[in-house]
């Protein structure tokens, strides 16, 4: 991912823009004249009250300390959409990742539960995975668009992509979801009509099924 690369490059950005605030600071301080009135309160805030390595001192550990919270701060903020759990660490989410992307490469070959089941598992080991999904199905929701609109049963796909899915649960669910009732509706998954529309808008059924995978989210 090239993070240590970025990290020095902040680095030197911000000396970079310390050394040229502090040029800026020493030209005005030794160029201006301030009135009276205001001499005191500047006399205070530049701390000239200090000796000088005391200053930088004092100066640099507040510059440490608000550089330290604000990157803290950015980094869960920004990391925040990958946690799947409120108790866990950033460290821990993020070498989690980087441990499935660099987990095996595998291939499972199969159809129905059973091989929707077995990704659900793997997806916590590896992000290198590959479903070749079997299109024997002629039942239910999927038999009836099969039949009705000339597609590939979607079912077991729906199954792989809701198995593989990063989204919300909630999207999930719905993806899931079966209408108990309705003209036309019952007995129909909600993701299966959800691909049979994507098929129709892209006019192919491998694209729908890819489409139906960024909406979830599928790694």
């Amino acid at each position: 991912m090239g993070v240590k690369r970025w990290l020095v490059l902040l680095a030197i950005g911000l000396l970079f823009l310390t050394l040229g605030v502090s040029f800026f600071y020493v030209q005005i301080y030794r160029a201006v004249e301030f009135p009276g009135a205001v001499s005191p309160m500047v006399y205070t805030l530049t701390l000239q009250f200090l000796p000088h390595w005391l200053r930088g001192l004092v100066l640099g550990t507040a510059g440490i300390a608000c550089v330290a919270v604000a990157v803290l701060r950015l980094s869960k903020s920004l990391v925040s959409v990958f946690f799947e759990s409120d108790r866990e660490s950033i460290v821990d989410v993020i070498y989690r990742r980087r441990m499935r992307e660099r987990g095996p490469k595998i291939v499972a070959i199969g159809g129905g539960t059973g091989l929707s089941t077995l990704l659900r598992g793997l997806k916590e080991r590896t992000d290198n995975l590959t479903a070749i999904v079997t299109v024997a199905d002629d039942g239910g929701s999927s038999g009836r668009l099969r039949r009705e609109l000339g597609l590939l049963p979607p079912g077991d796909f729906r199954n792989c992509i809701a198995a593989l899915a990063e989204a919300e649960p909630l999207m999930t669910l719905l993806f899931q979801y079966r209408f108990g009732e309705g003209l036309g509706l019952n007995g129909h998954s909600f993701g299966n009509l959800f691909i049979a529309a994507m098929a129709g808008i892209t006019g192919d059924f491998g694209q729908a099924i890819r489409s139906s995978s960024k909406v979830l989210a599928v790694r």
